[in-house]
């Protein structure tokens, strides 16, 4: 069979759904056979990052392997960041990259697109992938194929495919089918008898879960271990949103010194902290790693197991909660403290608005419309969200970026067939919220909360009496009719409720509320956030 089409029916075998991508001439008979084979739909976009959001988004929505397409140099390397983006969050991302053909290499003239040299693009990739492979051997591309899409599904990191484009249609062998590294079961046996036997020692035992729940798919078997524990069980700040359903003594998100007392006191006064798939970073801890002591933790993350002084290695996490579900039982040490209900009751009136009236607003909507998968920028936007109800939420909670909220809510509703919401401050929109005006091709319909305070509002809330920060007001909903949706602007809680009453029920077209808040505003857990890192960086003497 082609090239091509071994590829693409291999990404298919090993969890791809889609293809997100920008043709270029490196690419275009790349992107022909996309099309032509149907075997997975390829969606188009606008700007290169964009295309990576909306893939990782895809991959971390499903589980699964996300893909995104573009050409060499110029489109590969404009797509850099959102690759890191998902590197440093553990999103199994596929980049396939057209390439020149082996003619046009030896011909010793430098190449359109080209930087230093014919591999320098790869190069720049291997420090954001966790394997490369250029396909530019019929004899050995199956086996590469099947080398890197196997390394992106264990390790939920992104791999990079380099696709010359005279070697689209050669013929080669099928791809060999996924088979996942052996497991080794004394090693997890032995590893779940010490954690549990550590567990039943402490006085005060918890869970605190991380994006690889999510990522190798273990959300509903990590469910059933809280639930044969009975400890209480918090989320990461970057796993908001896991366990969204579930029936376990979940407690609520921990932000260190940004979250609630309650919370910080489950897991930072844990004797024995189990921690499942959790990055360790400073927005993951809100700026406080050193309050929870790790002597105590319990560590399992990277194929890895890791206790106070010694390693379980290549033990996936899969294989440790397999093994602790058969040891499994109650190791309740009195009841778990409740969750604070998140905050409900808009006061529809003329008032100007202020980021946690945005939260009681779709926290009353999801009560009479059901809850929607939520996609969020970096910013005040993705801090009002740990505010809203629980629900499914992808943002780029550790790496920090800007501009992937409205790519990734694409992606989300490519992935999950459900409209969904994307909070975005007027920054990041300025980046990526032109992608927006693609949706009426493919049928994308989602609303779209667009917090104008024309600043860089988190970055003045870091660095105050700047003038840096501030934006001009690009009055976005004018410009949505042109993109293909409908816009409203809201100056007053009445007219937020109002609008977003009219955005669940317009279902035909995208819907951009642009949401105007005082310059100033912020929500009480950025401001939290904020103090706390502020007094880390006096401390630190920064």
């Amino acid at each position: 069979m082609k090239l091509a089409h071994a590829l693409l029916t291999a990404l298919s075998d090993y969890g791809a759904r889609e293809v997100f991508g920008i043709p270029g001439d490196f690419a275009l008979p790349f992107f022909k056979e996309v099309e032509a084979s149907n075997i997975l739909p390829l969606y188009t976009l606008s700007h290169e990052p964009a295309v990576g959001f909306a893939a990782d988004a895809t991959a971390r929505f499903r589980s699964t392997l996300g893909v995104a397409a573009v050409t060499y140099g110029a489109g590969a390397l404009n797509m850099v960041n959102a690759v890191a983006t998902a590197y440093a969050e553990k999103s199994p991302l596929v980049v396939i990259s057209g390439a020149p053909g082996a003619k046009e290499g030896a011909m010793g003239l430098g190449l359109h697109h080209q930087v230093k040299h014919l591999d320098s693009q790869r190069l720049v990739y291997h420090e954001i992938t966790c394997a490369q492979a250029v396909l530019d051997d019929p004899a050995r591309a199956p086996a590469e194929i099947a080398r890197v899409l196997t390394a992106a599904r264990e390790t939920s990191r992104p791999v990079y495919i380099e696709l010359p484009r005279d070697m689209v249609a050669a013929e080669v062998d099928a791809v060999p089918p996924f088979a996942p590294t052996p497991e080794d079961p004394e090693a997890a046996r032995a590893c779940a008898a010490e954690v549990m036997a550590r567990l039943q020692a402490a006085s005060a035992p918890a869970l605190l879960l991380g994006v690889e729940v999510r990522r190798y798919g273990l959300e509903a078997k990590v469910e059933e271990l809280a639930r044969r524990l009975d400890l209480p069980t918090a989320n990461t700040f970057m796993a908001r949103g896991i366990l969204a359903d579930a029936d376990v003594p979940l407690v609520g998100t921990y932000l260190g010194l940004a979250g609630e007392e309650s919370v910080r006191g489950v897991i930072e006064g844990s004797d024995a902290l189990l921690m499942l798939g959790v990055i360790l970073c400073d927005t993951n801890f809100g700026t406080s790693q050193r309050q929870i002591d790790l002597r105590n933790a319990i560590h399992a993350f990277d194929r890895d197991v890791r206790f106070a002084h010694h390693v379980y290695g290549h033990v996936s996490l899969a294989a440790l909660v397999e093994a602790l579900l058969d040891l499994a039982r109650p190791l309740g040490r009195g009841d778990s403290p409740s969750p604070s209900p998140a905050p409900r009751g808009l006061v529809a009136d003329g008032a100007a608005i202020a980021p946690d009236d945005v939260a009681r607003a779709v926290n009353d909507l999801f009560a009479r419309h059901g809850r929607m998968p939520i996609a969020s920028d970096m910013g005040d936007c993705l801090f009002t969200a740990m505010d809203m109800v629980l629900t499914e939420l992808v943002a780029p909670g550790y790496y920090a970026t800007m501009g992937s909220g409205v790519p990734m809510g694409l992606g989300l509703q490519a992935a999950s067939g459900r409209r969904p919401l994307i909070l975005v401050g007027d920054g990041a929109f300025q980046m990526t919220g032109w992608e927006l005006g693609n949706c009426r091709r493919f049928g994308w319909t989602p609303i779209v909360l667009v917090f104008n305070n024309s600043a860089w509002g988190m970055l003045k809330a870091f660095q105050s009496g700047t003038g840096y920060n501030d934006l001009d007001d690009w009055r976005f909903a004018e410009l949505a009719t042109a993109l293909g949706g409908h816009g409203t602007r809201v100056t007053t809680r009445a007219e937020l409720a109002q609008a977003l009453d009219h955005a669940v029920t317009a279902t035909d077209s995208f819907q951009l509320i642009e949401i105007i808040l005082p310059r100033d505003a912020l929500s009480a857990t950025l401001r939290r956030f904020t103090t706390a890192m502020k007094e880390k960086s006096v401390l630190k003497g920064g």
